[in-house]
């Protein structure tokens, strides 16, 4: 269950982990290598009886079969299906780069130091998000250097404030994006911005454009002027660095859906299924002492060290075998579930789907359900998808027939998008629409998709 649970990048690190603890196992093609399936379970000295050496049949661990029977398994995957290392480019980090800069600045020491801090305080973001005071304190304990606020704030704003990407070292929004717009050439419609920024960012950001007109005596063009201006800004100048200090993300798929002449097809992503096999060493370990005429003590121990790694091993190449099978028919169950859906990558097709009606099908426990949906993805042509948000629950619609919440979401998500932004729908419109359409929500149920769509509310949603 742990295993089947694991994504593909997390399950070759599980398999890495089990190789280097278990020299029985040995990975790729070696056909001089073999491992009978019918491994006994015979001998089990998790007791406290004991075992003599001679007691074992070593036989049953030898195979003269030139393929071990888990190799014969059909799944037509291949070593070469997919690349398995990702190329990185290198570069300078995020904070390398920031304190590379400073090198550009005439400092004495206690002025590096501060400076120094201060780009290591920034976040990925492009932010300082502590307070000054507290900054000064950590300055005192940790750098072992005793300044004032308003020093630092001086450094804050004459060097760090000049630093590329413009906009870094800001201690929030309003201040980055003023920060962005004092550093580009000087006109009529900026300096208006950076005013109506500095004076009045709250009806700004929450889109009170009538009470901003009559505040600065503009017009409806010129305050658009105004807002397609600040909208050009970086709100996280630290996101924009190519080099940024945090770990890309990779998603590998752990499944593959193609059309193929108007079908699916279904694959298990090759790195899901290594090739595994005992070392020649063990073999031949366990040949010698069966060819061996004098047994010793030594002998006899290691007979028992080889068994148990031979016994962890079958269960690993066991384990895997499993997990592969039960991913595959999960996955399988899940692209017939939501055949329309696949064919033609339209979300209104996705039927209503919980984790017990595929557990059902495949005669599997929910939890085992649950753990190859909560962390997997398939690749599709339509993108690639958690498997997860292909569950939903299902409303009835004013023809009492069973639709899927995700098919509400996204006509409420069309409906938002084709609004008049001049005058975005309420809550309750959207709610009117939606029923009109055949789907009657409450209104409340409506603000729920809406945030979870990550939709603001209709004020917000408003534009000149």
């Amino acid at each position: 269950m742990k295993l089947i649970q694991l994504p593909t990048q997390a399950f070759e690190e599980r398999l890495k982990q089990e190789i280097e603890e278990n020299p029985a196992l040995d990975t790729g093609k070696d056909e001089s290598d073999s491992f009978d399936e019918d491994l006994s379970n015979e001998y089990d000295d998790t007791g406290n009886e004991k075992i003599e050496a001679e007691d074992i049949n070593i036989d049953e661990y030898l195979s003269d079969d030139e393929i071990p029977n888990y190799k014969t398994q059909a799944n037509n995957y291949s070593s070469d299906d997919e690349e398995k290392s990702v190329p990185y480019a290198a570069g300078t980090s995020f904070h390398q780069s920031l304190k590379n800069q400073l090198n550009t600045y005439s400092f004495d020491e206690e002025e590096k130091a501060i400076a120094e801090f201060l780009v290591g305080s920034i976040d990925d973001s492009g932010y300082i998000r502590r307070d000054i005071l507290d900054l000064v304190d950590d300055l005192a304990f940790t750098a072992n250097v005793f300044t004032t606020e308003e020093k630092v704030i001086s450094i804050l704003k004459r060097v760090i404030h000049t630093l590329d990407p413009i906009g870094v070292g800001a201690r929030d929004l309003k201040e980055c994006l003023i920060i962005q717009l004092k550093r580009k050439e000087t006109t009529k419609i900026r300096t208006l911005a950076i005013n109506v920024l500095e004076s009045a960012f709250d009806h700004f950001v929450k889109k009170h454009y009538k009470k901003l007109q009559e505040k600065f005596h503009i017009s409806e063009d010129e305050l658009k002027e105004v807002n397609n201006e600040i909208s050009k800004l970086n709100p996280k100048p630290g996101s924009s660095y190519a080099g940024n200090n945090k770990i890309a993300e990779q998603i590998v798929p752990d499944f593959s859906i193609k059309l193929v002449d108007g079908e699916l097809d279904l694959t298990l992503n090759a790195r899901n299924a290594p090739e595994l096999h005992i070392s020649r060493e063990y073999n031949n370990m366990l040949k010698g002492y069966q060819e061996s005429t004098v047994k010793s003590k030594s002998q006899k121990d290691a007979v028992f060290f080889i068994k148990q790694k031979l016994d962890a091993a079958k269960w690993f190449i066991d384990a895997i075998k499993q997990r592969q099978q039960t991913l595959l028919v999960t996955m399988n169950t899940i692209m017939h579930y939501q055949y329309d859906y696949f064919l033609t990558g339209d979300e209104r097709k996705l039927k209503p789907m919980i984790l017990k009606d595929i557990a059902d099908k495949i005669n599997m426990d929910v939890s085992t359900v649950s753990r190859v949906a909560n962390s997997k993805y398939v690749s599709t042509p339509y993108g690639t998808k958690l498997i997860k948000e292909f569950f939903s629950e299902s409303m009835k619609n004013e023809k009492g027939e069973d639709v899927s919440t995700k098919e509400i979401k996204k006509i409420l998500e069309n409906v938002v998008a084709e609004e008049n932004k001049k005058k975005p729908l309420t809550d309750e419109k959207l709610a009117t629409i939606l029923k009109e359409k055949g789907y009657p929500i409450a209104r409340r149920t409506v603000a729920k998709y809406r945030e979870q769509l990550d939709l603001p509310v209709a004020r917000l949603r408003k534009e000149i």
